[in-house]
Protein backbone atom coordinates (compact mmCIF):
# COMPACT_ATOMS: atom_id res chain seq x y z
CA UNK A 1 0.00 0.00 0.00
CA UNK A 2 1.07 3.18 -0.57
CA UNK A 3 1.16 4.92 2.60
CA UNK A 4 4.16 2.54 3.25
CA UNK A 5 5.71 4.70 1.25
CA UNK A 6 9.15 6.51 3.22
CA UNK A 7 8.10 10.57 3.74
CA UNK A 8 8.89 12.55 0.73
CA UNK A 9 10.34 15.06 2.87
CA UNK A 10 11.49 13.78 6.83
CA UNK A 11 11.44 16.14 9.69
CA UNK A 12 15.50 16.14 9.98
CA UNK A 13 14.76 17.32 5.97
CA UNK A 14 12.86 20.20 6.77
CA UNK A 15 14.86 21.26 9.72
CA UNK A 16 17.67 21.67 7.58
CA UNK A 17 15.06 23.57 5.14
CA UNK A 18 14.21 25.76 7.87
CA UNK A 19 17.27 26.51 8.99
CA UNK A 20 18.52 27.19 5.37
CA UNK A 21 15.26 29.69 5.36
CA UNK A 22 16.81 31.26 9.05
CA UNK A 23 13.44 30.42 10.56
CA UNK A 24 14.08 30.38 14.14
CA UNK A 25 12.43 27.17 15.97
CA UNK A 26 12.38 25.56 19.07
CA UNK A 27 12.23 21.93 18.50
CA UNK A 28 10.61 19.77 21.27
CA UNK A 29 10.62 15.54 21.60
CA UNK A 30 7.88 13.36 23.07
CA UNK A 31 5.91 10.58 22.53
CA UNK A 32 3.51 10.01 19.73
CA UNK A 33 0.54 11.80 19.73
CA UNK A 34 -2.07 11.14 17.03
CA UNK A 35 -4.87 13.54 18.16
CA UNK A 36 -5.38 17.11 19.75
CA UNK A 37 -6.67 15.18 22.67
CA UNK A 38 -4.36 12.88 22.92
CA UNK A 39 -1.61 16.15 22.63
CA UNK A 40 -3.62 18.25 25.56
CA UNK A 41 -0.55 17.22 28.39
CA UNK A 42 1.74 19.23 26.39
CA UNK A 43 0.37 22.01 26.66
CA UNK A 44 2.23 22.12 30.44
CA UNK A 45 6.02 21.80 29.15
CA UNK A 46 5.62 23.58 25.70
CA UNK A 47 4.95 27.08 25.82
CA UNK A 48 3.19 28.57 22.71
CA UNK A 49 -0.04 28.38 20.56
CA UNK A 50 -0.94 24.24 20.37
CA UNK A 51 -2.67 23.78 16.98
CA UNK A 52 -4.22 20.76 14.45
CA UNK A 53 -5.17 20.74 10.93
CA UNK A 54 -7.73 19.76 8.81
CA UNK A 55 -7.17 18.32 5.15
CA UNK A 56 -10.53 18.71 3.57
CA UNK A 57 -12.03 18.06 0.18
CA UNK A 58 -15.26 20.04 -1.29
CA UNK A 59 -17.80 18.95 -3.27
CA UNK A 60 -16.05 20.37 -6.38
CA UNK A 61 -13.19 18.22 -5.58
CA UNK A 62 -11.06 21.16 -4.53
CA UNK A 63 -8.50 20.53 -1.35
CA UNK A 64 -7.49 22.08 1.54
CA UNK A 65 -5.32 22.45 4.21
CA UNK A 66 -7.02 24.36 7.40
CA UNK A 67 -4.28 25.36 10.12
CA UNK A 68 -6.47 25.99 12.95
CA UNK A 69 -5.60 26.96 16.46
CA UNK A 70 -6.71 23.71 18.88
CA UNK A 71 -9.23 25.58 20.34
CA UNK A 72 -10.84 27.36 17.38
CA UNK A 73 -14.30 25.18 16.85
CA UNK A 74 -15.01 24.62 13.11
CA UNK A 75 -18.49 23.83 11.74
CA UNK A 76 -17.44 21.90 7.87
CA UNK A 77 -21.01 23.51 6.52
CA UNK A 78 -20.18 26.89 7.85
CA UNK A 79 -16.34 26.63 6.85
CA UNK A 80 -17.95 25.93 3.34
CA UNK A 81 -19.98 28.98 3.53
CA UNK A 82 -17.00 31.19 4.74
CA UNK A 83 -14.67 30.10 2.24
CA UNK A 84 -17.14 30.35 -0.65
CA UNK A 85 -16.55 26.25 -1.39
CA UNK A 86 -18.55 23.39 -1.83
CA UNK A 87 -19.88 21.27 0.81
CA UNK A 88 -16.42 20.06 2.72
CA UNK A 89 -15.78 16.15 4.06
CA UNK A 90 -12.26 15.16 5.51
CA UNK A 91 -9.83 13.86 2.40
CA UNK A 92 -8.55 9.98 2.50
CA UNK A 93 -5.62 8.98 3.65
CA UNK A 94 -4.22 7.94 -0.25
CA UNK A 95 -5.48 11.43 -1.08
CA UNK A 96 -3.36 13.36 1.92
CA UNK A 97 -0.22 10.66 0.90
CA UNK A 98 -0.49 11.75 -2.62
CA UNK A 99 -0.99 16.16 -2.52
CA UNK A 100 0.48 16.52 0.78
CA UNK A 101 3.42 13.57 1.21
CA UNK A 102 2.54 12.98 5.23
CA UNK A 103 0.02 10.41 6.85
CA UNK A 104 -3.09 10.62 9.32
CA UNK A 105 -2.28 12.11 12.41
CA UNK A 106 1.20 13.86 11.47
CA UNK A 107 -0.77 16.48 9.08
CA UNK A 108 0.75 19.70 9.47
CA UNK A 109 1.60 23.08 7.86
CA UNK A 110 5.24 22.12 6.70
CA UNK A 111 4.10 19.24 4.37
CA UNK A 112 2.40 22.08 2.04
CA UNK A 113 5.87 22.11 0.86
CA UNK A 114 5.15 18.27 -1.21
CA UNK A 115 1.89 19.84 -2.87
CA UNK A 116 4.15 20.77 -6.00
CA UNK A 117 1.23 20.78 -8.39
CA UNK A 118 -0.35 23.40 -6.20
CA UNK A 119 -3.45 21.53 -6.02
CA UNK A 120 -4.38 22.62 -2.06
CA UNK A 121 -5.33 25.68 -0.72
CA UNK A 122 -3.69 26.50 2.46
CA UNK A 123 -5.98 28.51 5.04
CA UNK A 124 -4.39 30.24 8.31
CA UNK A 125 -6.69 30.51 11.45
CA UNK A 126 -6.48 34.65 11.85
CA UNK A 127 -6.38 33.78 15.86
CA UNK A 128 -3.71 31.25 15.25
CA UNK A 129 -1.74 34.16 13.62
CA UNK A 130 -2.18 36.67 16.16
CA UNK A 131 -0.26 34.52 18.87
CA UNK A 132 3.43 34.91 19.30
CA UNK A 133 4.33 31.49 18.89
CA UNK A 134 2.49 28.40 17.35
CA UNK A 135 3.50 24.71 17.44
CA UNK A 136 3.04 22.14 14.93
CA UNK A 137 4.40 18.70 14.28
CA UNK A 138 7.62 18.50 11.94
CA UNK A 139 6.50 15.77 9.42
CA UNK A 140 6.66 13.46 12.53
CA UNK A 141 4.38 13.21 15.87
CA UNK A 142 6.76 12.44 17.86
CA UNK A 143 8.22 15.91 17.92
CA UNK A 144 6.57 19.18 18.33
CA UNK A 145 8.38 22.85 17.01
CA UNK A 146 7.36 26.26 18.57
CA UNK A 147 8.21 29.40 15.72
CA UNK A 148 6.91 32.31 15.05
CA UNK A 149 3.47 33.00 12.48
CA UNK A 150 5.73 35.54 10.50
CA UNK A 151 7.98 32.38 10.27
CA UNK A 152 5.24 29.92 9.14
CA UNK A 153 4.38 32.43 6.16
CA UNK A 154 7.95 32.85 5.27
CA UNK A 155 8.04 29.25 4.70
CA UNK A 156 4.68 28.55 3.27
CA UNK A 157 6.10 31.47 0.90
CA UNK A 158 9.13 29.68 -0.10
CA UNK A 159 7.30 26.73 -1.54
CA UNK A 160 5.40 28.86 -3.68
CA UNK A 161 1.98 28.84 -1.99
CA UNK A 162 0.21 31.77 -0.92
CA UNK A 163 -1.56 31.42 2.82
CA UNK A 164 -5.31 33.04 3.15
CA UNK A 165 -5.09 34.20 6.85
CA UNK A 166 -9.11 34.06 7.47
CA UNK A 167 -10.87 34.79 10.35
CA UNK A 168 -12.59 31.57 11.62
CA UNK A 169 -14.71 32.80 14.00
CA UNK A 170 -17.99 32.99 11.94
CA UNK A 171 -17.44 29.04 10.86
CA UNK A 172 -17.82 28.26 14.67
CA UNK A 173 -20.83 26.02 15.56
CA UNK A 174 -24.24 27.14 16.92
Amino acid sequence: MIIQSPLPVTSDALLKNLQKLAVSYTLHKHEPVFTVEEGEHLKASISGLHCRNLFLRDKKKKMFLVVAANDTKIDLKKLSSLLDCARFSFGSADRLWENLGIRQGSVNPFCIMNDTDHKVRIILDKYMMDKDIVNYHPMDNAMTIGLSPSDLVRFINSTNHDPEIVDLAPAAPD
